[in-house]
């Protein structure tokens, strides 16, 4: 479970519960350079000489947060909403700038704490609910206390950039951004009939027009530095080329444990511990102990048109089966059952899962019969994680990558939606990335980001 909010709780604390839910982005260079930035930008701050923590998630959502304890995190999704390196450095200044301001400490630490631990947990339970839940206890507080802290970040933020060289309108220009993403995902919840919160999100007009910022943008534009750093954008293209785009299957933990094929596309976990040994050709598996006192088998066979239970007696034969029960591991139609033995043969669990055109047919069996009611355990625990591998980690397991591309006087988002086979979805998310939502078009000559897998 995630840690507990509470005031002992640690940067520390927060940091390795983070790492177990969402692993680091796996791009050395990359996340060097994030480093450097925030570093850059501390030295600017009221905490000039602390010790700060960047980190760099492998996330795909669009999000950066700040912890107790100096600690800033930044999703790889983010970055394929930011175009160049100002836009970069005002996100990471704006974080910098909760922790110098103290947001993230005490009282007023509780909703950052309450999201943080919010989006743990979904991570860790796959439940959006429990996400959902915890976000409404996060803006209950915000309502409190957000508002002017946000402004107080982005006005903070805002002076580090202008220290540093580079022009604080930038932070406008992300927020936009960040506010475009904001109200087409909140189109695209409530046509499920659901909510979505999303970063910063405490304007309640476009940040392009919100008063107080422009306010706090150009208080900050008069500690400008002479010597200018430009918007960095050449060198954001050529970091950011490759990045990945959406969900990277590739990166998230591999269990010993889990038997995958994603031909049939299907998985399931042995226990915990236990080896298996794979037949490719005939795609079955074993697996078992170190101890090799018991096994567990998978092989998958046509199935036919009889039910589950039915299948096991007419189609394979099996006697007459006892405690037999439909099962329905993921929503799939199977059946189980307890093949009995005598004082010479032990027990063997049976069971068969349907999906699509075949028939999975698992097999438990031990080396004793004393043995068995301890094995058996594991077997059903093993056979209810049997899952259908979906589209999406299939496609996940090689992810899209961002790429750039030279605008044309040809060039228009629906022309390079049709080459690249988008659909309305994926287009407005390019749209997005390129800060023309919900209808601009790009000027020949312009850089355009473009996923493809």
């Amino acid at each position: 479970m995630p840690v507990q909010l509470s005031a002992k709780t640690t940067g520390e604390d927060f940091y390795k519960e983070v790492l177990q839910a969402t692993p680091i982005y796996d791009d050395p260079e990359l996340d060097a350079y994030i480093k450097k930035l925030g570093n850059e930008i501390v030295a600017q701050s009221e905490m000039a000489g602390e010790k700060f923590t960047f980190t760099l998630l492998d996330s795909p959502d669009l999000n950066a947060f700040a912890t107790r304890d100096n600690y800033v995190y930044v999703n790889r999704g983010l970055l394929n909403y930011v175009s160049n390196e100002a836009q970069l450095v005002s996100v990471l200044a704006h974080e910098v700038g909760h922790i110098t301001k103290k947001h993230v400490t005490g009282q007023e630490g509780k909703a950052t704490g309450a999201q943080i631990l919010s989006t743990i947990a979904a991570v860790l339970s796959g439940s959006g609910e429990v996400y959902e839940a915890g976000m409404a206890y996060a803006n209950s507080i915000i309502r409190g206390h957000g508002r002017r802290n946000e402004l107080e970040a982005d006005e903070a933020g805002a002076e580090y950039m202008a220290k540093l060289g580079y022009k604080p309108s930038e932070m406008i220009s992300m927020l936009s951004i960040m506010k475009d993403y904001e109200m087409l995902q909140k189109d695209r919840a409530k046509a499920k009939g659901a909510s979505k919160q999303t970063y910063h999100g405490i304007f309640a007009s476009h940040p392009r027009n919100d008063s107080r910022l422009r306010t706090v943008v150009s208080k900050a534009q008069r500690l400008q530095s002479t010597e200018t750093r430009g918007d960095g954008a050449a060198r954001y293209r050529e970091l950011t080329e490759g990045l990945i785009w959406g969900e990277n299957f590739l990166a998230k933990e591999k269990k010993p444990e889990r038997y995958s094929d994603m031909t049939l596309r299907v998985r399931f976990d042995y226990p915990k511990g236990w080896t298996q040994t794979n037949d490719t050709i005939k795609r079955s598996s074993v697996g078992s102990p170190e101890s090799k006192e018991a096994k567990l088998s998978l092989t998958p066979i046509a199935r036919t048109a009889q039910s589950p239970e039915e299948y096991l007696y007419n189609f394979l034969k099996v006697a007459k089966l006892e405690q037999g029960s439909a099962i329905a591991p993921a929503g799939l139609k199977g059946f189980s059952g307890i093949l009995p033995g005598d004082e010479n043969q032990p027990n063997q669990r049976i069971a068969v899962i349907y999906y699509k055109l075949n028939a999975f047919v698992f097999k438990g069996e031990v080396d004793k019969p004393a043995q068995f009611a301890d094995a058996d355990k594991l077997f059903v625990e093993s056979i209810k994680t049997f899952r259908p591998i979906s589209r999406r980690e299939i496609a996940g397991q090689k992810p899209k990558t961002i790429h750039y591309v030279r605008a044309t006087n040809a060039t228009n988002f629906d022309a390079l939606g049709k080459a690249l086979n988008l659909n309305a979805t994926e287009l407005d998310d390019l749209r997005i990335i390129n800060g023309h939502y919900p209808s601009g078009e790009p000027v020949a000559g312009d850089w355009i980001k473009i996923f493809k897998q």
